[in-house]
């Protein structure tokens, strides 16, 4: 009998839950940050086994929304309690039940399994973790308990286990080949953006929006057509050429983005494309502009424009 089920996580802000998507898909497919809202998108993950299907979203950190974009990241959360087979409520050893109280309650009503994820238990002692999985006992009855550390890879092949338990009984959802829903632009968007949340501060990186204008897949060339910024490694086939813009909303944004003398681009450029031939086993050509977007956070057009609008 082969079973497949929508595996869902969600959860406060930074609690870990890429880390784990990760860890439980054995590939980088969300970024990881220290910063709040690194993930902006639902960001889904395909594990198969011979006889399963493990389909994982990841999902923006749930937060009270202070512009269009953030009302846009909270819709992609709250769409994640609705095609649920088995929810992942991810906390942490420092989370708080009250800092979204009304989400919780609508986990705590959700009609899937609900897997409670306590992370990061590496950082604490045994007795404040047997006091965490008491109160979190008390406040969602339904759920099951597991304390893990993503991070560390610990607890994770338990709560792996019970997933595969708890799949309903379905054919595949989609090909056994394929590990995402998302396109490979996609991926590069997301590998950029990750450098900038890593080396800006402040509000600059929440102001950053990155598009890929043009992904040319060259399966053969010329060695003498190898371009100086391309990776020198033989053992990677063929090459990629992007061309990707970042916008941001301000002017004087542009100019941090760019630095003295254009070396705070090139950094992430260079950071950029070391990333993007590991994810895509490819020589990379980087080319990488930045332009204006005035207040695209807050104009529901451009959000489209970007892929946050859910309708």
């Amino acid at each position: 009998m082969h079973r497949s089920g929508f595996v869902n996580i969600v959860g406060n802000p930074n609690v870990g839950k890429s880390t784990l998507m990760n860890a439980l898909v054995g590939e980088r497919l969300s970024i990881i940050t220290s910063k709040a809202q690194t993930t902006r998108h639902r960001i889904m993950g395909i594990v198969n086994g011979e006889d399963f299907q493990i389909v994982y979203s990841d999902t923006p950190g749930v937060l009270k929304p202070n512009y269009k974009l953030q009302e846009d990241m909270l819709e992609f959360s709250r769409s994640a309690l609705v095609d649920a087979d088995i929810l992942l409520y991810v906390t942490d050893v420092q989370d708080s039940a009250d800092r979204n109280a009304d989400f919780l309650e609508k986990v705590k009503l959700n009609k899937a399994h609900i897997l409670l994820v306590i992370n990061k238990i590496d950082l604490t002692t045994q007795e404040t973790l047997e006091s965490l999985v008491d109160f979190w006992h008390k406040q969602i009855p339904a759920a099951e308990i597991f304390p893990i550390s993503a991070l560390e890879n610990f607890g994770t092949d338990m709560l792996l286990k019970r997933i595969i338990e708890l799949l309903p009984p379905s054919p595949p959802f989609f090909d056994k080949d394929q590990l995402t829903d998302k396109p490979e632009k996609f991926f590069v968007t997301e590998i950029i953006r990750e450098k900038i949340l890593r080396h800006y501060d402040k509000e600059i990186p929440y102001s950053v929006e990155v598009e890929v204008v043009s992904f040319k897949d060259e399966s053969e060339r010329q060695d003498n057509e190898q371009p100086e910024e391309a990776s020198r490694d033989k053992h990677k086939s063929g090459l990629i050429r992007i061309e990707a813009v970042i916008y941001v909303e301000r002017e004087s944004q542009k100019g941090i983005i760019i630095g003295k003398q254009g070396k705070a681009l090139k950094r992430i450029g260079t950071e950029a494309r070391e990333d993007m031939e590991a994810f895509f086993q490819k020589r990379i050509f980087l080319q990488l502009f930045v332009k204006v977007d005035k207040d695209w956070r807050q104009k529901s057009s451009r959000l489209k424009h970007y892929g946050y609008e859910m309708n």
